[in-house]
């Protein structure tokens, strides 16, 4: 589980083509300083699984659901990314609950600078649409963030200084892709929701058998 407070801007060193997978090696000292085999590193908003490390370095192995689903199988060395490592249990939680799972990729629509800040316009995949609410929370390329505006096929964020320095939101341009998390509780709600609907219906049918 993470927070989407990003802890460093890494950088990919290589990427190895596997066919239908792909293994990266990425730099990041800070994330790698007490991660080993087998932890958990967010790397864009995805969590990927460290297989090992070597002087502020990490290999992973990205398979290609992960590939699909994310912007990952668009890096290349000299790819600049951001890196946070898991919570733990205790500590503060300064954005808010982020899995690491990608539900989709949007593409930065626009960007807008302000005198303290910059407005991005991100379009939207239809069918993530219902997630995404105005002053709610949404993870875009693992940082989490507040919703300006929300519509049916793209949502704004403000961005501050200190995301545009320390993330790779500061350079993103108009048509690069970004990968989308949007808030788990909401997916859960509705989840239940429908079930409980369900449930009713056929309670509902299971009485009137009975008559």
């Amino acid at each position: 589980m993470f927070t989407g407070i990003v802890e460093e801007l890494g950088e990919v060193v290589a990427v190895e083509d596997l066919g239908d997978a792909a293994r990266f090696r990425l730099r990041g000292p800070v994330v790698t300083e007490d991660a080993k085999h087998g932890d958990s590193i967010a790397v864009n908003g995805v969590c990927l699984t460290v297989v090992d490390t070597e002087d502020g370095e990490f290999t992973a192995d990205v398979m290609a659901e992960t590939l699909h689903r994310s912007s990952l199988g668009a890096l290349a060395p000299g790819s600049r990314v951001n890196l946070e490592r898991p919570m733990a249990l205790g500590g503060r939680l300064g954005g808010h609950l982020v899995q690491g799972h990608v539900d989709g990729t949007g593409t930065i629509v626009e960007r807008t600078p302000g005198e303290h800040w910059e407005v991005v316009k991100v379009a939207l995949p239809a069918p993530l649409a219902r997630y995404v609410v105005e002053k709610g929370s949404i993870t875009v390329d693992g940082v989490s963030l507040t919703v300006v505006d929300a519509a049916d096929d793209y949502f704004t964020i403000s961005l501050i200084p200190t995301t545009l320095a320390l993330t790779t939101l500061g350079i993103k341009q108009p048509g690069d892709p970004v990968n989308l998390e949007v808030d788990v509780l909401a997916k859960y709600v509705e989840r239940l929701l429908g079930r409980g609907e369900t449930d009713a219906a056929d309670l509902a049918e299971v009485k009137e058998m009975d008559r």
